[in-house]
């Protein structure tokens, strides 16, 4: 149980990099440049623990990386490209299902053995309140204003949750 939850949370956390650097690649030089570099700069300090945590435990990464690089910045990019609110709606789903996500690994972990995870379970409910940071900041600049939101948003939360299904495993 202990690799997959932080296989897949350190997958999820170089995914959510690369969604930033391809939305800064497209809206960096614009007015949103500084709000997405700011929460890209937490997410590299959440993907700098997970690579730490995952050497310490010995546990190797997703074999899924080389297309989460790939996945990750196109879709950054591609949401970006429908403005502003576009970058802002893939925020939204994203760290909408990584919270779920954290919540459910939180329940898990209290389940199994508390004592065992105090550390992790203080990492992962950081990160969880950060995600959830980020989502309301989506929310806050007009994600739910692009054309298409509610389809965009759930195509993206479907394809989360087949990310996070594949690098649990693989």
């Amino acid at each position: 149980m202990l690799h997959r939850i932080l296989r897949v949370d350190h997958a999820g956390e170089y995914g959510a990099n690369r969604i930033y650097a391809g939305q800064m690649a497209v809206l960096g030089r614009s007015s949103t440049g500084p709000l997405i570099q700011e929460m890209w700069d937490q997410e590299k300090e959440h993907l700098a623990k997970f690579n730490e945590i995952l050497a310490e435990s010995r546990v190797r990464p997703t074999a899924l990386l080389p297309f989460w690089n790939i996945a990750g910045f196109v879709l950054g990019a591609s949401s970006a490209l429908l403005g502003k609110e576009g970058a802002m709606a893939c925020t939204v789903a994203v760290e909408e299902s990584i919270s779920e996500h954290y919540n459910s690994q939180i329940r898990a972990l209290m389940e199994k053995d508390p004592d065992r995870y105090t550390e992790l379970l203080l990492v992962i409910k950081e990160f969880r309140d950060d995600e959830i940071e980020h989502h309301d900041t989506g929310l806050e600049h007009d994600a739910e204003s692009v054309p298409g939101y509610w389809l965009l948003k759930n195509a993206i939360q479907l394809g989360c949750k087949a990310a996070i299904y594949a690098s649990q495993r693989v």
